[in-house]
């Protein structure tokens, strides 16, 4: 595990370094001054026990004269930590302490000595013939505690190298989990959302071992839901296009069939009325059987003639193509009203300058007139209420109360159809039969619209529907009210 930075394992290290440093420090630090104490005591009583048994052994020998002394300190030889000097009564020196033999040659470093030395202590003995003088020599102490200090320094130098190394092998194992993490995260910023990590030893690798694998498997779950989404959307884009292919062929159907029907079969069927007609005419005075039968004929005649033309406005609306949405509807709702006059139909169309396109119009339309149908034929309903108006901030018109959303358009044309019947069955509009209404909902949201359909209080339906549309010029406007008697 590498980084620009340092590295956690060698972070950790020079933190170990720096605390095993401070440690040893610390006991090197107290040590000294234990020295130091111990020092200046055993030096500073040295000196004196010294000066004491001397003074004692000067009035011995001091009778006896300089001779006497002389002998007496030479057989002595050096006192530890003392150094002695034997003056004459004219102040010149006699006799000195020989130098040691303990640990002779060495000394300590001077600044060391500085460090851990009593200060000078000196002890005057005088005698008639001379003077007897006894220094604090504090040498063989120092090199004492310097070579104690070394040995100390050496060893703690020793456990700081072994500690360090140590600390460094134990934090590498236990850091190169998180090399393996970081490997696997490499991975999965490179697109490999199959990352995952085995079992890491240790409690906080193994539980972040165990989140890594958790999110990847939520990732994963989570890029196959999109591309699912993304599959299902492509899926109803294209079921809504072969809808609208579907619609197109459907209507262009219709509009050959009626014209055929109005074309061809219309004009048969009026040629055979005439033909009948004629014949009764002619057979009147002579064959009273056959002109009964001629009249027979001609009255059927009427009467396909008056039903191909009732049923041609359900195949198409021609009118709807000549004369618009608006007049569209007014033929729908007179010939409605002429099928059912006990039925009460008021009808609203205000359009305001909007245009809509002919998939549009032709959704509207086909809305109204599904809508209706299941009213009367389903609902039995004895009154229908049919608006179609523009709704949007710029002709100020507000969508009807409690309808409106968020996300609605801001312009859009609204188609309400509101009846009196019986309501919608307790499984709703989408259970098995009603297809009418449900390619009804695919045709308009494939325009990008709405479509609702919801119950009314005490009973009825109401049916809704939005398509968004746009400014351009002016369009047919009516409004219309027809109740049966």
């Amino acid at each position: 595990m590498t980084s620009n930075k340092l590295s956690l394992r060698l972070q950790i290290n020079l933190i170990v370094a720096a605390l095993t440093f401070l440690f040893a420090a610390t006991v090197l630090a107290l040590q000294l001054r234990s020295m130091r104490d111990s020092v200046h005591e055993e030096v500073v009583a040295a000196n004196r026990v010294a000066s004491q048994l001397l003074q004692r052994t000067v009035w011995r020998y001091a009778p006896q004269g300089m001779p006497a002394m002389l002998a007496f300190l030479e057989g002595m030889g050096r006192v530890r930590s003392n150094e002695i000097t034997l003056l004459d009564a004219q102040g010149r020196e006699v006799y000195r302490s020989p130098p040691p033999t303990y640990k002779a040659g060495r000394d300590a470093p001077d600044w060391f000595s500085a460090l851990i030395a009593p200060a000078p202590s000196v002890q005057s003995i005088e005698f008639p013939d001379g003077k007897l003088v006894v220094r604090a020599n504090a040498s063989r102490a120092e090199i004492d505690a310097w070579d104690y200090i070394v040995a100390l320094a050496g060893g703690a130098f020793v456990l700081l190298i072994v500690v360090n190394l140590a600390v460094y092998w134990l934090v590498g194992r236990a850091v190169r989990p998180f090399g393996q993490i970081v490997q696997a995260l490499n991975q999965l910023q490179s697109g490999r959302f199959d990352a995952a990590l085995p079992p890491l030893p240790g409690t906080e690798a193994a539980a972040i071992g165990a989140a890594f694998n958790r999110m990847v498997s939520e990732l994963q779950t989570h890029i196959e839901t999109e591309r699912r989404a993304v599959r299902a959307e492509l899926q109803l884009s294209d079921s809504r296009e072969l809808t609208r292919w579907i619609d197109h062929h459907i209507e262009a159907e219709r509009k050959l069939i009626a014209r055929e029907l109005h074309d061809e079969l219309g004009q048969s069927v009026t040629a055979v009325r005439s033909m009948a007609l004629s014949i009764a005419n002619r057979t009147r005075a002579v064959d009273p059987q056959s002109e009964a039968a001629a009249r027979l004929i001609a009255e059927e005649s009427s009467r396909l003639y008056d039903a191909m033309h009732g049923i041609i406005p359900r195949l198409t609306p021609l009118v709807l193509d000549n004369f618009g949405l608006a007049e569209a509807l007014n033929d729908l709702a007179e010939r409605t009203q002429r099928l059912h006059p006990e039925v009460a139909i008021e009808l609203t169309v205000d359009l305001g300058d909007a245009v809509l396109t002919a998939d549009a119009t032709l959704a509207l339309y086909r809305a109204a007139q599904e809508g209706m149908t299941n009213a009367l034929r389903h609902g039995h309903a004895k009154r229908l209420q049919l608006g179609v108006t523009r709704r949007g901030a710029d002709n100020g018109v507000a969508g009807d109360e409690g309808d409106s959303k968020p996300d609605a358009p801001a312009d859009e044309i609204a188609l309400v159809l509101i009846d009196d019947g019986e309501g919608l069955p307790p499984e709703g509009w989408q259970r098995a039969g009603h297809y009418g209404l449900r390619w009804l909902a695919e045709r308009v949201q494939s325009l990008g619209g709405r479509f609702e359909i919801t119950s009314v209080q005490p009973t009825g339906v109401r049916l809704q529907v939005r398509l968004p549309t746009s400014m351009t010029k002016p369009v047919a406007t009516s409004s219309q009210s027809l109740e049966a008697a």
